[in-house]
This record gives structure tokens, C-alpha cells and sequence, in this order.
């Protein structure tokens, strides 16, 4: 049985499927939908719908607020590879830089053999003669940089 999580995510994602990218939701008023409470709402919006995986998050306040996703397009490569990179920082983790790589990988930006060369040039086993508090930084440096190369 699929947890709540995941069914509130599939809703939400359903919803911007069929308004071309985007929707306006009131978390009040969804938490209501799914008899559940308001943070159950912030919760599937902050860890499935942030710009890690490919999506814009912007929360109004006032008149009932609302919480607008959008997700990012992809007809445009470059400005996608672009956010992702401007989005990395200085630092990151194996675990995201993971999911950002999933996520180029099933837009179909990047190859399978691509995914996997990024995967294996981040990976702790590529970093292990890095001293253990720059590797994060060190994968940010190598992510960005092969990124930038798909796109070139």
C-alpha cells in the first residue's frame, strides 16, 4: 500500500501534468483533501518537489496564501543543465548530486553511459585520496564541471 507521501506527491504531480507545469494549491485546503495535517503538505512539498528535482516552489502569504509549483522546462537543455549547476553551490552531497544526476539522466539529457560515468567520477571511491571535508566540495567542482561539458 502506498504511504500518504507518496499519494499527496502523485496528486500534486497530476495537477501540474494537467495544467501544462504549474499549479496554485492552499496547503490548508489539500491537507483537508487527504484528512491530514498542514505539515504532511510541507513535507511532500519540501523533499519531492524542490529544484533538485526539477521543480520551482514559491509560497505567498496573506488572502489564504497558496503555494505555487512549477515545474522547469526541459524543452531547453541548456537552461535546465544551467539552473542545475547554478543550483549546486559550493558543496555536494553523494546523495544529491545522485538524484541530480537521475534527474538529467530521465529528462533523456544525458545518456545511460553518461549517468554512469558521472555517478562513478563523484562517487567516495573516485574522492577517497580527498581529505573527507572537501569531498563534498570537490564533487560540486567535478559535477559542475561535466555538466557543463553536456552542454557545450
Amino acid at each position: 500500500m502506498a504511504r500518504l507521501s507518496d499519494i499527496i506527491e502523485d496528486f500534486i504531480k497530476d495537477m501540474i501534468d494537467e495544467t501544462d507545469g504549474q499549479v496554485e494549491i492552499q496547503r490548508n485546503e489539500l491537507a483537508g483533501y487527504f484528512n491530514c495535517v498542514p505539515s504532511q503538505i510541507n513535507y511532500v512539498i519540501a523533499t519531492r518537489f524542490n529544484s533538485e528535482r526539477g521543480y520551482f516552489v514559491e509560497s505567498k502569504r496573506g488572502g489564504g496564501g497558496h503555494i505555487t509549483i512549477s515545474r522547469m522546462s526541459t524543452d531547453k537543455p541548456y537552461d535546465y543543465i544551467m539552473h542545475i549547476i547554478l543550483s549546486i553551490g559550493d558543496e555536494i552531497s553523494k546523495h544529491s548530486a545522485d538524484i541530480n544526476i537521475d534527474n538529467v539522466a530521465d529528462l533523456e539529457l544525458i545518456s545511460e553511459e553518461e549517468k554512469n560515468l558521472l555517478k562513478a567520477a563523484i562517487n567516495d571511491n573516485s574522492l577517497k585520496s580527498v581529505p573527507v571535508f572537501l569531498r563534498d566540495k570537490v564533487r560540486a567542482d567535478i559535477l559542475k564541471n561535466m555538466l557543463m561539458k553536456t552542454i557545450i
